[in-house]
């Protein structure tokens, strides 16, 4: 089981603390008891040394008495200075002090004051009449400082146990407070990185980043980020690709964006808030329209995102979705037509003129059932079927005839990309053609479909004004138009519908008389595909 990210930081952390702490108790615990055990030597040593110094102890073993005057000051020093026992010996290591007075004058046990008695002071641990003990014995020395007898001061091992505990208690009671502090620390420090961030466990942020990550380089957007420094952060796929078409190829990541692309004027965006909305960016003969807005956490601006496009390809995409405008545009064209075929319908019906009626409406039928026929015979794609019938609508509105030629058909197509594209090649010429003629007298457009041997040849005539030879060098190129601003679109988009599907297109025209333009396509269809 995987636990989360709060759990797995407090854990961490507190065996951490432990590990510490144990090192701690190791390191100080045996040391602290060393000095609580030497501390207790010491004392007794110091307490040995006075006594053995003392004229009451010398002259009591000079003289050789049993006056009692030893055991009265032994007890009173041990008393004082509270140590289990004061024992004083003679060179025979004879008791002339003891805190049981039974034991005075018998030999002293436990077999460690010999050295003491040959002049040297040594601590030792021992047992005695009094049970294990810690014992310092200091020899004691007459006027000459001839060796004389010698002095043993005990603790008792429990008295040395219990100090050592206690210096042991403060350990354990620093562990405990410091123990406590590292769990509370590590369960405040895991919330605070809890909610830095944002509540979400690794996982769930390693999978957040890569969803992001993907889409921000799928995306057809190009995407610049940069940080509350200026310095560029982020830059996707397509960024770089458009970067690159503007001849910027280096790589920007790190780089000061005011220096490496000071049109976008993202340093403004940072200094202001103030988002920047639909900017048009020229750079190397290409606009690209770009957006800014700021980025803020938690009310402060951190960094700023530009999104920005080539407006060419935004003017592509905006001529594709003409298309559906051109259906939604015939459509409109039929209704139209059909509610003034409904006036007149009415109209006679009012005036009770059956007989003209009857006539109006067989010359309807008989001229929507010949145009249908006709497209329905020649074209086989559905698409162009519908297509053409709703031209034929609006093209018949603007008092124009259009004329399908019979030398030849449209088959319906194995690709339906193709049957778009062929749309769209042939859309466009129409319109062309309706322009041109709308200053003819007799208005005429043809269109005329061929199949044979896996190409399709289309070909558009109209009677219109025609191309001069000025005006036919520029006439594939984008913006390019006679006809005021906001044009040349329709032959761009036929010229790169024609590309796309590796054809050909060619123009024959005469000033006055009119134009032809023929599209030759490979054409697989339907009925052909293997």
């Amino acid at each position: 089981m995987r636990l989360r990210l709060q759990t797995t930081i407090t854990l961490m952390i507190c065996l951490i603390v432990a590990l510490v702490l144990l090192i701690v108790y190791v390191m100080f615990g045996m040391k602290f008891s060393r000095q609580a055990q030497e501390s207790l030597e010491n004392k007794a040593i110091t307490i040995a040394r006075t006594v053995s110094r003392t004229p009451v102890v010398i002259n009591g073993l000079l003289e050789n008495s049993d006056s009692g005057s030893i055991q009265d000051y032994a007890t009173e020093i041990s008393a004082i200075n509270n140590v289990q026992f004061v024992v004083v010996m003679n060179m025979q290591g004879i008791r002339r002090s003891h805190p049981d007075a039974a034991l005075i004058g018998k030999h002293f046990m436990g077999g460690d004051e010999t050295d003491a008695l040959h002049g040297k002071e040594k601590i030792s641990i021992a047992q005695g009449s009094l049970g294990y003990s810690v014992r310092a014995f200091s020899p004691i020395l007459g006027p000459d400082h001839k060796l004389i007898g010698a002095v043993a001061v005990g603790i008792s091992l429990g008295s040395v146990h219990s100090a050592v505990k206690q210096n042991q208690w403060i350990i354990y009671s620093g562990i405990l407070v410091g123990g406590l502090m590292g769990i509370a620390g590590a369960v405040l420090l895991a919330r605070k990185i809890k909610r830095m961030m944002f509540g979400m466990e690794p996982g769930e942020i390693a999978k957040l980043l890569e969803e992001r990550s993907a889409m921000l380089q799928s995306t057809k957007e190009g995407i610049l980020a940069v940080d509350k420094e200026s310095r560029i952060t982020l830059v996707n796929a397509e960024a770089r690709r458009l970067m690159g078409s503007v001849g910027m190829s280096q790589d920007p990541v790190n780089r000061q964006v005011d220096q490496f692309w000071p049109l976008l004027r993202m340093e403004k965006v940072l200094n202001n808030g103030e988002p920047l909305q639909d900017k048009e960016v020229e750079q190397s003969g290409i606009t690209l329209l770009v957006n800014v807005v700021p980025v803020r956490v938690n009310g402060i601006i951190e960094g700023a995102i530009a999104t920005f496009r080539d407006k060419t390809e935004i003017s592509l995409l905006m001529e594709r979705l003409s298309g559906i405008s051109l259906y939604a545009e015939a459509l409109r064209a039929q209704t139209h037509e059909f509610m003034n075929k409904l006036h007149v319908i009415m109209g006679l019906t009012n005036m009770r003129s059956y007989d003209r009626l009857e006539e109006y409406l067989t010359d309807i039928v008989l001229s929507i059932q010949t145009e249908a026929d006709s497209v329905v015979r020649l074209v086989k794609d559905p698409v162009m079927v519908g297509f053409l019938l709703g031209k034929l609508s609006r093209i018949r509105e603007a008092d124009v005839r259009l004329v399908i030629l019979d030398d030849g058909m449209l088959p319906e197509s194995a690709n339906h990309e193709v049957s778009r594209e062929l749309v769209t090649i042939a859309g466009n010429l129409l319109d062309n053609a309706l322009e041109a003629v709308q200053g003819a007298g007799n208005k005429l457009i043809e269109i005329g479909f061929r199949h044979e041997d896996s190409r399709l040849t289309l070909k558009v005539v109209d009677n219109g004004t025609g191309i001069s030879i000025v005006n036919g060098d520029h006439l594939y190129e984008q913006g390019y138009s006679t006809k005021g601003k906001d044009r040349g679109i329709g032959l761009y988009l036929v010229h790169r519908s024609v590309a796309k599907l590796g054809g050909t297109i060619h123009w024959e025209s005469r000033e006055g008389e009119g134009t032809k333009f023929i599209v030759q396509l490979p054409y697989i269809a339907k009925s052909d595909d293997n």
